[in-house]
């Protein structure tokens, strides 16, 4: 009895914690690191109101895995340090917690992530489609540009009159524009600013994590879960 309640508090927390985080990225961009100070002694304290102290420290380092992963990707520019402080967080909160009967791992919440992440390729290509139905020529201006990167651009970004929170993947090269499909650091990158430009969509990665967090609880690791409806 005492083990679910426990695992009820851990989810709330979990669920608390992330979702203040992705409201604050959305609005701002910025997450403060008092939350993830205040959600990590909260996952201190809760180490000590548990049944068996000694399974669920073992089970916390266990999911710390995720600690040196995170920060190497936060220093690779794939996504921000608050992304990388709310794994590690979220890991000492609800460590390979789940609803489901598959298996979890501590890496299950980024992995998940990593695969709703590609969400937006769709509504790019989507959005894309439509306009090219409606004749309109998105790629006015890169004449010279190869039919390689064009295909490119029609899957990582969209052209648009007014970027809100997007990245320019686009630049000039003379006097002709080329479209630039560089690596931007999630940290360091600047918003876009110009008008009527091809841009990729700045959505927080934040929203990827508490998504795949949900999707952790209630089916567990999409990744296993599929190679296992496989075979």
């Amino acid at each position: 009895m005492l083990e679910s309640n426990i695992d009820t508090v851990r989810v709330i927390l979990s669920l608390s914690m992330l979702g203040c985080a992705t409201y604050w990225d959305l609005k701002s961009r910025e997450i403060n690191d008092f939350l993830w100070i205040v959600f990590g002694g909260l996952a201190v304290v809760l180490i000590f109101f548990t049944p068996n102290i000694t399974n669920t420290i073992i089970s916390i380092g266990i999911s710390m895995i995720i600690a040196p992963i995170a920060i190497i990707l936060w220093r690779l520019g794939l996504f921000g340090g608050a992304d990388a402080f709310g794994l590690i967080v979220l890991a000492a909160i609800a460590p390979e917690f789940s609803l489901s009967s598959g298996l979890v791992t501590p890496l299950t919440t980024l992995t998940n992530a990593a695969i709703l992440s590609a969400a937006p390729i769709l509504l790019n290509i989507s959005r894309n489609l439509i306009a090219l139905a409606k004749k309109e020529n998105i790629f006015e201006g890169f004449e010279n540009e190869t039919k390689r990167n064009r295909i490119l651009a029609l899957f990582l970004g969209y052209r648009t009159k007014n970027p809100k929170f997007s990245f320019s993947i686009e630049k000039r090269d003379g006097s002709t524009k080329k479209l630039d499909f560089s690596l931007k650091h999630a940290d360091d990158a600047e918003f876009c600013s110009s008008h009527d430009t091809w841009v990729t969509p700045g959505i927080p990665y934040m929203i990827y994590i508490t998504s795949g967090f949900v999707v952790q609880i209630v089916y567990g690791d999409v990744i296993f879960n599929f190679f296992k409806s496989i075979h």
